[in-house]
């Protein structure tokens, strides 16, 4: 392409023009062009490889070599005496004003997704999409990838990052070859709004799913109890809730949120960090038991729990580093890249099915790896300068091993994945908690964690997992005229619906309505579509089920 013509193009026509500079356009779409420059990091600093050939790039011992994979551009990598912190690759692409770009971020959404101008300083975890109000360009990695990958679009190119780091160092392969990640790109048909093909290209990035062979909705206590609960809080609610099911081929979940474990002699009456995740406290005595007055009471028992949380008096060699946000004492946190921790894991995954629980709730295992939650990652995405015991492996690769193992322990339980790393949660969760926490206290977090993480997270659902954008804190402290219309927003969408009843917020009104929305949960609902989150971070206006909708957050 003459790069001075490329320049004076208009505004409407870039987005089409960047995806033709670093795609083979006219093959078709989702054949990338060899990049323009090929950079890699090691403890010495970033260095520029030199291209050998047509799509391999050397610099002393580290090669990488991009391949075509069917619909994807293959990324592999060989260090085998270089520890490598990153690869990045960059296309040369001038644009114009008026291009918005939307990416993803790493694991859940903290209230802050929005279509937004390029900004070279915004790194876009895993995806992009460019609109420019006529065309969506979109460039993103397959899921399931070995390297944590982000975006980076400026005036003058775009950059894609994989990040291999291993704890807070580079990796060390060895001999190994890395196959590192597969690009994908696609653009919209004709006029077809961004939505679309946002829903299309997230479908492209996923090639097996693992959904809910039902839609999934019910109950969860911790947006009243806060880790205040036991069996007989369970067994009431679980039983009052469930006289509003009508459903009987579909019937819903009652999840159990932290509270029931026992405690650490450290943490005493913490829910959230329990000394031994395969017993309960005294509040709960026997799970099996809780398990079946559940199931007696009409709902399926699901159930939370914190895989990487160590016991306070383990073996100091089983632990991860200390690093900051992860220093603590009173928390100590499994090394994952220990076998001995991840058959621990899961033989706790598999106590729980034991027990006869039917869905499992994992938290915290991005923070417990990393030190850090997703809004703290702009960064990087750990802090540097520490190492796993094993430090061959990357941080992708170390966290996608301790999801495959919990999916194998769990067998044909339901998983729902809460701080989990998005694209390495598809494929292997049937559920992913695409939001920070919704609020029992107040609406204002439900507004910003709830409503936004769905919006712009439902192109991903049902194509990468069903998005789980988290509960209705029905409660006396937040307005019911707010909690009903995200109520009526998540049992329409087609989203799972968790509803977490304060008893004395329950009226007559509420509960006719939770009954009317409990039977649209518990069936098949046409994909939610948020109508102008091109211009409104929390959409009003949806479309439901083939009509328009408008809700009022504010």
């Amino acid at each position: 392409m003459d790069r001075r013509h490329f320049v004076k193009v208009s505004a409407a026509a870039s987005a089409a023009l960047v995806f033709g500079r670093i795609t083979n356009a006219s093959a078709g779409p989702n054949l990338v062009n060899t990049p323009d420059e090929v950079w890699m990091e090691s403890d010495a600093g970033w260095f520029q490889l030199k291209r050998r050939g047509n799509k391999v790039f050397v610099f002393d011992d580290v090669i990488v070599d991009l391949k075509q994979n069917d619909d994807a551009g293959g990324v592999y990598i060989n260090a085998p005496k270089t520890a490598l912190r990153a690869v990045r690759l960059k296309w040369q692409y001038q644009t114009k004003a008026g291009v918005n770009c939307l990416g993803d971020e790493w694991e859940r959404l903290y209230g802050d997704a929005a279509w937004q101008n390029p900004d070279e300083n915004t790194k876009y975890a895993w995806y992009v999409l460019l609109y420019d109000d006529r065309q969506t360009a979109c460039f993103g990695v397959k899921t399931a990838c070995n390297a944590l990958c982000w975006w980076r679009v400026s005036s003058h190119s775009i950059e894609l990052t994989l990040d291999l780091h291993s704890g807070g160092n580079g990796v060390e392969l060895g001999e190994r070859k890395l196959h590192a990640a597969d690009i994908v790109t696609d653009q919209s048909i004709n006029s077809e709004r961004p939505f679309l093909t946002a829903r299309r290209f997230c479908a492209l990035m996923c090639d097996k799913p693992r959904l809910p062979k039902q839609p999934v909705y019910g109950i969860n206590d911790w947006y009243f109890a806060y880790g205040n609960n036991s069996f007989d809080l369970i067994k009431k609610t679980t039983a009052a809730m469930a006289e509003l099911v009508s459903n009987t081929d579909n019937r819903p979940f009652s999840v159990i949120d932290a509270g029931w474990a026992q405690y650490s002699p450290s943490l005493p009456n913490d829910g959230g960090w329990a000394d031994d995740f395969s017993k309960p406290n005294a509040k709960f005595k026997d799970m099996h038991l809780m398990a079946e007055e559940i199931e007696k009471l009409g709902m399926r028992p699901g159930l939370w729990t914190r895989p990487l949380c160590a016991k306070y008096n383990d073996n100091p060699n089983l632990l991860a580093p200390k690093i900051t946000g992860r220093d603590n004492p009173k928390n100590p946190v499994l090394d994952p890249t220990i076998p001995e921790n991840i058959e621990r894991v899961k033989h706790n995954i598999s106590t729980y099915k034991e027990w006869g629980f039917k869905l499992v709730k994992h938290d915290y295992s991005t923070y417990d790896i990393t030190g850090r939650w997703g809004f703290e990652m702009k960064e990087s995405i750990t802090e540097p300068g520490w190492s796993f015991k094993d430090k061959s492996k990357t941080n992708a690769e170390i966290i996608k091993h301790l999801y495959e193992s919990i999916r194998e322990a769990a067998g044909d339980m339901y998983l729902i994945g809460c701080n989990t790393m998005s694209h390495l949660s598809a494929g292997i969760f049937e559920l992913n908690r695409v939001g920070d926490d919704t609020s029992g206290k107040e609406w204002a977090r439900t507004r910003k964690m709830g409503i936004n993480s769905l919006a712009f997270r439902m192109s991903q659902h049902n194509n990468f997992y069903a998005a789980d954008g988290d509960c209705v804190g029905l409660t006396t402290a937040v307005s019911w005229e707010k909690n009903k219309q995200w109520m009526q927003l998540l049992a329409e969408s087609s989203a799972p619906l968790f509803i977490s009843a304060q008893p004395e917020a329950l009226g007559a009104e509420q509960k006719a309505f939770i009954k009317q929305c409990f039977a649209k949960a518990a069936k098949v609902q046409p994909i939610g579509e948020p109508l102008d989150w091109l211009d409104n971070p929390f959409p009003a206006k949806w479309k439901l089920n083939g009509r328009e909708v408008d809700f009022d957050w504010d």
